[in-house]
């Protein structure tokens, strides 16, 4: 069984007892995956802040951030995290 570590700079919780494992928003049972569903589906930022008021505006910012500097690296790009 393969053991991921997240960085702590993550506001991400996995944990076996809750949600059945799935990433969360830490201090909530809001998947990110909710996240990433609501911005593929075409809503705002602001549309799941208003759905899910548990998740902090900041945490949200991070991991989306987060996502992006990933992706980047994978492209090639070198960008520093903001």
């Amino acid at each position: 069984m393969t053991t991921l570590t997240l960085p702590d700079t993550l506001p991400i919780t996995i944990d076996p007892e809750l949600m059945s494992g799935a990433p969360v928003f830490r201090h909530t049972r809001v998947t990110v995956q909710t996240l990433f569903d609501y911005i593929l589906d075409g809503c705002t930022l602001e549309q799941f802040l208003d759905n899910f008021p548990t998740v902090r505006r900041e945490d949200a910012v991070i991991v989306l951030d987060d996502l992006k500097f990933w992706f980047c690296r994978l492209k090639g790009n070198t960008d520093k995290r903001r």
